[in-house]
């Protein structure tokens, strides 16, 4: 094999873009949808056939495969020092009830790329290179998301996160058994020298920008809560307006509010209530109860607080007001994400050496954010059309998943060779 003493800078192109976009096509038909997306939710036999998949495209690139108890996949492409921690790359490759072809699938994909590319130009890296599949990234099946990574970061515990159910009670470790990926690997203890994620941006900027790539620096912060505002239901005729205790109204008010607190607390800062349901839903009686998520998200850790601080307050202020009752539960938090200088620059650099069109930019996803002072991280976007993910319409062009894999392999090969921690 052709071994690299220096890092890898050619400008030449490597990867093959239509066998990475070959790729991509053939996952999507795994839950396609008739809108042309994707619906491949987390451990259903579907993700289960897309797992099967990815692993015998591995092993015929010559990998060696192996599986941990929460199920997460690990294709090694042996490196001349095995003693050496493994530079990764991956992403998932559950989706949406309603989503695309690329958000996570591209991740993966563009690793495979890159072992099937280094296979082709048969070069050796010093340190293994390795392609993970992280299990339920999406949450939509199975709370909280990103439950893979967190479990093997650590930040999630392996026995809760198995005994977690879905809406048909369900559990993540009896569905993994059911379709055959709870592996004997352990989930902790497994060293990382650098982590890449290539990704669509799952936002507008870039293409706004007309830009190829952008390089992140780190992630969002992130609160979610789940509230439950609880008035009286009525009837809608006989009940005068100044002695309603409507839930709804308590409701719309806060739903105002985190708009407006988030629009303050710009830039870099996001407010969402995604989910909103009332009870009994009839026409003719006044909302009694209100059930709501909010979502708060910020760059800076103490503006993200102030948001949510800023939040509370309003819906003490608002149940008081309308004399509601209120529940506000947290069901996450991340906090704000800057990822590994190193890493970084070895993506920029990489663009460069490309002659790419690239920016820094900063993620607002939950895109496997999670990481280990042990082990450094980086993301590298590419844009996605009009800036629409989590959707079925979600698209990309070849030639930008092309460049974002390009990107990838020069930073992964130069990880690999010592160029960055």
């Amino acid at each position: 094999m052709n071994s690299f003493a220096q890092p890898l800078q050619s400008n030449a192109p490597l990867i093959n873009r239509d066998r990475l976009w070959q790729s991509l096509m053939d996952l999507a038909q795994l839950g396609a949808t008739a809108k042309g997306g994707v619906c491949r939710l987390a451990l259903t036999d579907l993700d289960r056939q897309a797992r099967d998949l990815f692993v015998q495209w591995c092993e015929a690139a010559g990998c060696s495969v192996s599986v941990d108890a929460i199920g997460n996949i690990f294709a090694r492409r042996a490196g001349r020092n095995p003693a050496l921690a493994p530079v990764m790359t991956g992403s998932h490759i559950d989706t949406q009830p309603t989503g695309g072809k690329f958000d996570g699938c591209y991740g993966v994909m563009a690793g495979l790329e890159v072992i099937r590319t280094l296979n082709d130009l048969n070069i050796e890296t010093q340190a293994p290179i390795e392609v993970v599949v992280w299990t339920n990234e999406e949450g939509s099946r199975f709370p909280p998301c990103m439950m893979g990574s967190g479990v093997f970061a650590g930040q999630f515990d392996l026995q809760d996160t198995l005994d977690k159910l879905d809406d048909q009670g369900l559990s993540v470790g009896a569905e993994l058994q059911r379709i055959g990926y709870a592996g004997p690997r352990a989930v902790l203890g497994h060293a990382v020298g650098a982590y890449f994620e290539a990704h669509i941006e799952q936002g507008p900027v870039l293409e706004d920008q007309a830009t190829t790539l952008g390089v992140v620096m780190g992630c969002l912060g992130q609160k979610w809560f789940d509230l439950t505002l609880t008035g009286v239901e009525a009837h809608a005729g006989p009940t005068p307006m100044h002695l309603r205790k409507d839930a709804l109204v308590g409701a719309a008010e806060i739903v105002s509010a985190v708009n407006r607190i988030a629009h303050q607390q710009q830039p870099h800062a996001c407010g969402t209530v995604g989910c909103l349901s009332l009870h009994p839903g009839s026409r003719n009686v006044i909302p009694g109860q209100v059930h709501m998520t909010l979502d708060l998200r910020h760059l800076h850790a103490d503006r993200l607080q102030a948001m949510v601080d800023e939040v509370r307050g309003v819906i003490e202020a608002t149940a008081a007001r309308h004399g509601l009752t209120f529940e506000l539960t947290p069901t996450a938090d991340f906090p704000p994400l800057d990822f590994h200088p190193s890493c970084v620059n070895a993506v920029r650099d990489a663009a460069s050496a490309l002659g790419l069109s690239h920016m820094d930019i900063v993620s607002g996803a939950a895109t496997t954010r999670f990481s280990s002072p042990n082990w450094a991280g980086r993301m590298i976007f590419v844009p996605c059309e009009g800036g629409i993910s989590h959707n079925e319409i979600e698209n990309a062009a070849p030639d930008d998943l092309a460049a974002g894999c390009a990107v990838l392999l020069r930073a992964m090969v130069n990880a690999a060779q010592g160029a960055t921690a």
